[in-house]
């Protein structure tokens, strides 16, 4: 059976098995689209102009992971309670990002499917990605401002762009080198941002933060084009090695030229230059990811386990939305420099 499938302007999927996808929201409006996010003509080409890309990352939860095949968007598999928390939260997100008029760091939600194959239901969303399409990340974190247990597997540091965790972070004794007005404007979002999600007793959520670097960058683009330039001596001359005949475009004028370490602003929404006296020159995208998780019992009977193996005094991750909101602010606040 083919795994492969494709979300058409329409909600339908096809394959090799009956399958069946449809809408369960779209959020949550074309205006609210249109003005704070993403126009959803974009996003629908995004989606449906070719397959979307698998993704080796995988959650702790056993979600799974596609990007767009323009690295725009990403669709993640949620369960049937993050599919009830979104529409618990979904009146009140709608109003917070229309009163900070789209300024913030939670995630761009553009819409949640239901794909049904042969009779069994898988749940996706669909976000905005915080990285940039163009400008790739070398090393990224997960933090959530605690350290009990917040380190990469082994298993993990064995990808190709493994994801690091907070006591990673800071054993690496890495710093976000911003500026004092980038800095400022940052913590400001980040503290209404929060606010939000502890008023909704919204918790274990993260940081996404992706670190671009330009100068190695560069020094792969110069290695690609030498090697590019050995290999066109090979070629017949039909179409350039690498690239079909028919491949796909980018949308949204991607195709303008911009200056190494550059990027658009109104596609890469979450991109931070580094100041410049930092030590090496970077791009920083960074993102509040994973928010659907809601302090209900379970949570509180975690906190309790807990707290009795790590003592109370230890930063374990599952605390109470209040004291969750200020100590990852703390944490985030102390990081960037």
């Amino acid at each position: 059976m083919t795994k492969t499938f494709s979300i058409s302007n329409g909600a339908s999927a096809t394959a090799k098995s009956r399958e069946e996808a449809s809408p369960m929201c779209c959020i949550s409006d074309k205006t609210l689209l249109a003005r704070y996010f993403i126009h959803t003509e974009y996003s629908q080409n995004s989606l449906t102009r070719s397959a979307p890309l698998a993704n080796d990352s995988q959650a702790r939860s056993g979600a799974r992971f596609h990007t767009s095949y323009d690295k725009r968007y990403i669709i993640k598999t949620i369960t049937s309670e993050d599919v009830a928390e979104m529409h618990n939260i979904l009146k009140k997100y709608h109003q917070f990002i229309v009163e900070c008029h789209g300024n913030t760091l939670l995630p761009q939600f553009l819409g949640m499917y239901r794909l049904t194959v042969d009779g069994v239901e898988v749940y996706m969303i669909v976000t905005r990605n915080v990285f940039s399409h163009r400008l790739s990340v070398y090393r990224k974190y997960d933090l959530k401002g605690s350290t009990v247990a917040r380190e990469a597997s082994d298993k993990e540091k064995a990808k190709e762009l493994p994801t690091f965790k907070d006591n990673d972070f800071i054993n690496d004794g890495q710093k976000i080198h911003i500026d004092e007005n980038n800095k400022k404007m940052f913590l400001e979002k980040l503290k209404k941002d929060v606010e939000f999600l502890a008023q909704l007793k919204l918790m274990d959520y993260s940081l996404l933060v992706g670190i671009h670097d330009v100068e190695r960058a560069e020094q792969e683009e110069v290695e690609c084009e030498e090697n590019d330039g050995e290999e066109e001596g090979e070629s017949d001359g039909t179409h350039p090695i690498g690239t079909p005949p028919d491949s796909p475009g980018n949308t949204l004028n991607s195709s303008l030229p911009l200056a190494p370490g550059e990027f658009d602003p109104a596609i890469d929404v979450y991109g931070i230059k580094s100041h410049e006296n930092a030590p090496r020159k970077e791009v920083y995208f960074m993102a509040i990811i994973d928010i659907l998780t809601h302090y209900d019992a379970k949570k509180k009977a975690a906190h309790a386990a807990k707290t009795v193996k790590h003592g109370a005094g230890a930063e374990i991750s599952t605390v109470n939305p209040e004291q969750y909101s200020k100590r990852f602010l703390d944490f985030i606040a102390n990081i960037l420099t």
